[in-house]
């Protein structure tokens, strides 16, 4: 392994194919972690799904990682006008259907004698759900027309703060220590906060200020793609740390270390998966199967709540179950199997279609080649 000077950095390749691949993991993780909570195994026997929940920190840093790739290689920032017309084309198309179909649900339920708690999905929270704002104020209560969507609310917040990003990371692209450094800073900084008034760790944010959970591990991955930009690895050597970094992430999470400990070592981890790409090694995270997975899994995470409620209340009302019922391996299984596709078809024809033409409506094809490399790689890793 060899160092050079971050001046005449080697640029990481366009398509990090390993960092789409590995969402798929990620989102199914997450996925895993809701559905385990109903299954029949005794709590025991899935130490790692119960740290599962914790990919979203890892897209958290894995989004500052990737929108530094894309949009952040100049001397400038992006125009700020494209940039958001962009991200918000990536995330809107399929973050308004599920929420619609969850009104639609919400408002069918009587109807067919689902009851559900009063206040439950209340007006104020769905117009804050739709607005992607119901991460960014102390709560009380979950916003549950949507329960994963609190993440979307976090990610949009930093894309609107993605100027206060850029300027740091222009000026400092050549010391990513110091960016890592200013990153865990304000990381201990915010967990203190953030403990003192709710007594929870900040990787434990979500509805109630989680967008103090995104401010740090963003930036850590901006730090990290610097660093990495400034590293080349033989192929032995990144193939060995990319093992060696995923290892530890899994054992920890197994062996229930401290969430913010987790969070930590995920930085790595992204890190040598990005460097695999740079350095020519190919892995199953490349094969077509994967990326196509990595590439729905947004799809796959914010609809896989929304399939979980309908088929539990669905099954209490046919078959006059209790509502805490254990579910047996071949229903999660099933729900699994319904989850997936239903995400296959919700990116396929709703979230490409709907980028498409919103893309086409607010941020029109440049002639500028950098903008047209942006177009098409901005994309890949994120987000959550």
């Amino acid at each position: 392994m060899t160092r050079h000077g971050v001046t005449s950095a080697a640029p990481f390749p366009d398509a990090l194919e390993p960092l789409t691949g590995v969402r798929f993991f990620l989102a199914l993780g997450v996925v895993l972690f809701h559905f385990q909570l109903y299954w029949t195994l005794p709590p025991e026997a899935a130490g790692l799904l119960n740290r599962a929940r914790l990919g979203v920190d890892v897209f958290f840093i894995l989004s500052g990682f990737i929108l530094t790739h894309v949009y952040l290689q100049g001397e400038r920032p992006p125009d700020y006008r494209r940039f958001l017309a962009a991200r918000f084309a990536r995330i809107y198309p399929a973050h308004l259907f599920i929420l619609l179909a969850m009104l639609g649900l919400v408002l069918a339920g009587p109807v067919f004698g689902i009851g559900l708690e009063p206040g439950r999905f209340n007006p104020g929270d769905f117009v804050q759900t739709l607005l992607l704002v119901q991460a960014w104020f102390p709560r009380d209560t979950l916003a549950l027309w949507n329960g994963p969507a609190w993440s979307l609310s976090a990610e949009w917040f930093a894309y609107l703060a993605f100027p206060a990003f850029a300027w740091i990371a222009i000026r400092l692209r050549r010391r990513p220590w110091v960016i890592i450094g200013l990153a865990t800073a304000a990381f201990i900084f915010l967990d203190a906060i953030y403990q003192a008034w709710s007594g929870k760790v900040l990787p434990r944010a979500e509805d109630s200020m989680g967008i103090l959970r995104i401010i740090p591990e963003f930036l850590f991955g901006i730090g990290l793609y610097y660093l990495g930009q400034g590293w080349t690895w033989s192929r032995s050597v990144a193939a060995v740390i990319a093992l060696s970094s995923t290892m530890v992430l899994l054992a920890l999470m197994q062996t229930g270390a401290d969430d913010r400990l987790i969070v930590l070592a995920a930085g790595p981890f992204i890190l040598s998966l990005a460097m695999l790409a740079k350095s020519g090694v190919r892995t199953v995270l490349s094969h077509p199967a994967l990326l196509f997975g990595g590439e729905a899994s947004f799809a796959l995470y914010l609809v896989h709540i929304p399939i979980l409620m309908v088929w539990r209340n669905a099954a209490q009302a046919l078959f006059d179950l209790p509502g805490d019922y254990r579910m047996q391996l071949a229903e999660l299984a099933a729900m699994l199997v319904l989850t997936l596709v239903a995400a296959a078809a919700i990116h396929v024809l709703v979230e490409r279609p709907g980028r498409r033409v919103l893309r086409g409506m607010f941020a029109p094809m440049s002639s500028d080649p950098s903008e047209a490399r942006r177009s098409v790689h901005s994309d890949q890793g994120e987000p959550l």
